[in-house]
């Protein structure tokens, strides 16, 4: 009798010992483009998280257990983002946060839904993702749709009336294209040129000079930040002036990086808030945190919503129990207006942000992002 007495005590001091409460581990998994023509993302993804993940463990964990995070490369491309899915399912992962890029994200939706692991996407805005009825998908970041609406009510403000399209085929680029073109076709604005170009590319002089012969007085790219800096600088190469605007997908710095200041001088493209311009305690209170650890900015808002995305899945997790079902449910019916790094938001039924995120931003002569009217 003493010695299961004993035995009691000693299980009850373990418990009330700093993170052992609750013992267990709440495994959540990072699927972010490590590697490729996006790594920059993806790094800053995992750094973002990975902070984020240590603040949680400091205050607790999740009922007591503590986060283990389980990140795995996609390198940005769909197959390999399905190896990646696979991989953190096998790993016992109850969500998946990530990724970037609608096709990467588009291969791995069917795995994990299946294995039943809720996924929080950041940087991925194809209409069709949420049109599936999957009951365990959601973003933080906007739809196409939206994004073409804004885009077309901003070129329609501006005056332009002869407006060439250009994308890259990808499920993004074609779909924001398409969106924003069924709309400015409304409004009475003539398209004079609607094509793709393909991505990874070296030299773009001859889509660039097809362009030029249609004589647009705006060019609209819908794809990528490594094809629109090659364009702003291979454009200014062969004197072409033509003023360009881009959507959401080029707002990296390394669009200015590559295309050379002089070059991205004066583009024009619509975006949730770059990091400098967080709003809110909560967006003012992560830039500090982050400041703090790695001595630099964030580089990107699509690695912003990584952390977005993982706080509110904290906040589901907790208000429920670690599993993705409870969680799912909440985040849909009960989440409410969720304070985030980026804005206030929450989700509707088929699991899209709810929430005004887009601004207007040019690169100005010093190659900064800066937001207009």
């Amino acid at each position: 009798m003493k010695k299961t007495l004993r035995m009691l005590l000693c299980i009850v001091a373990l418990c009330m010992m700093p993170g052992l409460a609750g013992a267990g581990t709440v495994r959540i998994g990072l699927m972010c483009p490590l590697t490729g023509s996006w790594a920059s993302e993806g790094q800053d993804m995992r750094r973002i998280v990975s902070l984020l993940a240590a603040e949680v463990n400091k205050s607790g964990g999740i009922h007591g257990s503590v986060v283990e995070l389980v990140v795995e490369d996609d390198g940005g491309d769909p197959r390999t983002a399905a190896l990646a899915a696979q991989k953190l399912a096998a790993a016992g992962v109850i969500a998946v946060i990530g990724t970037y890029g609608s096709a990467v994200t588009e291969a791995s939706q069917e795995i994990l839904n299946e294995a039943g692991i809720l996924q929080i996407a950041t940087g991925s805005t194809s209409v069709r993702l949420t049109e599936k009825k999957m009951p365990y998908f959601f973003r933080t970041c906007p739809r196409d749709d939206e994004q073409g609406r804004v885009a077309a009510r901003w070129i329609t403000e501006a005056g332009y009336r002869n407006i060439a399209v250009l994308h890259d085929n990808s499920s993004y680029a074609r779909g924001l294209a398409e969106e924003t073109k069924a709309l400015l076709d409304k409004a009475g604005r003539k398209l004079v040129f609607f094509d793709a170009l393909t991505p990874k590319e070296r030299d773009y002089s001859a889509i660039l000079t097809r362009l030029r012969a249609s004589s647009p007085d705006l060019v609209f790219f819908t794809g990528y930040y490594p094809e629109a800096a090659l364009l702003l600088r291979q454009k200014r190469e062969m004197g072409w002036n033509v003023p360009m605007m881009g959507g959401d997908a080029v707002n990296n710095p390394d669009l200015v990086k590559i295309a050379g200041t002089a070059s991205a001088a004066g583009f024009r493209f619509i975006s949730p808030p770059v990091p400098a311009d967080l709003a809110g305690e909560r967006g003012k209170a992560f830039l500090a945190a982050y400041r703090a650890e790695y001595k630099a900015e964030p580089q990107s808002v699509w690695a912003v919503l990584a952390g977005d995305a993982f706080n509110v899945l904290v906040e589901a997790l907790r208000r429920t129990r670690p599993a993705a079902a409870p969680a799912a449910a909440y985040l849909k019916n009960e989440l409410g207006s969720f304070p985030g790094i980026t804005g206030a938001f929450s989700f509707d039924i088929k699991g899209d942000r709810a929430g005004d995120l887009y601004l207007l931003y040019e690169v100005n002569a010093e190659g900064a992002f800066k937001a207009g009217p």
